[in-house]
Formats: C-alpha cells, structure tokens, sequence
C-alpha cells in the first residue's frame, strides 16, 4: 500500500496547507504531533480519508494532504 505523501507536494497543495495551517491556528504542540504521525509512515488508501487529533483534523485522498479543518468541522472518508 502508497504511503501518505508529504515531500515533494505540488506548489499550490503546500502553500494551500500551510495557508490552512495558519487559519486554523494550528498549534505548535499540535504541529508535533502532526509531526510524529508523519513520521510514523502512514499508509495512504484510496479515496478520502482523515486523522484527527482532537484539536484539528488532517484530510486528504490518496496519497496526498488536502487540507486542516477545526474541531468540530465535520470530516469525510475513512478515519485513520
């Protein structure tokens, strides 16, 4: 199975996610735990999916990152 791809994203996904990062008000603390998850080498499957890490959720399809969404912001696909 693909891993979920976080290098080498195309320009307008990486400065989108880090867009929605900034919005979000995504944490430092929660930053870490992003990056410890990414770290972890998650598998990618197919479609949508998202992880949710209580304060904001990740989403994404396939292979890729799509976006942050705030707690409570509901969130479509499989839960990693």
């Amino acid at each position: 199975m693909p891993k979920i791809q976080w290098t080498d994203l195309p320009e307008a996904l990486r400065v989108h996610l880090f867009l929605r990062a900034r919005e979000r008000q995504v944490s430092g603390e929660d930053l870490l735990k992003l990056k410890a998850w990414r770290e972890s080498a998650p598998d990618a499957p197919e479609g949508p999916w998202f992880k949710d890490f209580g304060s904001f959720k990740v989403c994404g399809e396939g292979r890729f990152p799509k976006t942050f969404l705030l707690r409570g912001q509901p969130a479509r696909g499989q839960r990693l």
